[in-house]
């Protein structure tokens, strides 16, 4: 992965997201503030805007901005999950214009990581980690199959859509959700929903439709 792709994925990212925007508020109310599909919206665009001002000399260097950005432009709860992964995707990478596919395989794991140190959810809990850590186990054994980064970034992007849409099953434990309890049940999770859409959009931006 270099900086133009890097840049290209938060691109289509805040397109996947803007353009899903209604169908996330629709998730949201449910279960939720009913604020996810504008609150992300807005904060990708203000990425998107940043990442085409400047200048980067690294892929981690673009994931960083972006992070930062999504924690300053965001409310809620979306804003510091999602900008507290791509910070530390970004800042796992090493310094340099291109990372390989086991860098970035190291980079999600660490972005799921930050994810479940920041909101204390943990696989079956519904939330954004049901489709984050299918989809970073999917990118690292076709990585370590010997995939490279189209085909990873596929599998990636099928394992998120299905972690997201089994979160419908789940009885939320974290958030606002979790307050509902059984009657969250039915829902498919809006933050799960928006992860999958970040990794349709890495799949893309890489040549497979996933």
């Amino acid at each position: 992965m270099e900086v133009d792709l890097a840049i290209g994925w938060m691109r289509a990212t805040a397109d996947a997201v803007a353009a899903a925007s209604d169908e996330l508020t629709r998730l949201d109310a449910a279960i939720g503030d009913g604020d996810h599909g504008v609150n992300l919206t807005r904060g990708f665009r203000a990425v998107a805007a940043v990442l085409e001002a400047g200048t980067f000399t690294s892929a981690g260097e673009v994931f960083v901005k972006a992070g930062s950005t999504l924690i300053s432009k965001v409310g809620g709860a979306s804003g510091p999950l999602y900008g507290s992964a791509l910070r530390s995707l970004g800042k796992a990478l090493p310094p340099g214009p291109s990372v390989t596919p086991a860098d970035l395989a190291a980079g999600l794991r660490a972005g799921l990581e930050a994810v479940r140190k920041l909101g204390g959810a943990e696989p079956g809990d519904k939330t954004i980690v049901d489709a984050w850590k299918p989809a970073a186990d999917a990118f690292e054994a076709t990585v370590a199959a010997g995939g490279d980064l189209p085909a990873a970034a596929g599998e990636a992007a099928v394992a998120a859509r299905e972690g997201a849409r089994a979160t419908a099953d789940l009885l939320a434990r974290k958030g606002r959700a979790s307050y509902l309890g059984e009657r969250s049940v039915g829902h498919q999770d809006p933050g799960a929903t928006s992860t999958a859409l970040l990794f349709r959009a890495l799949s893309e931006q890489t040549g497979n439709s996933g």
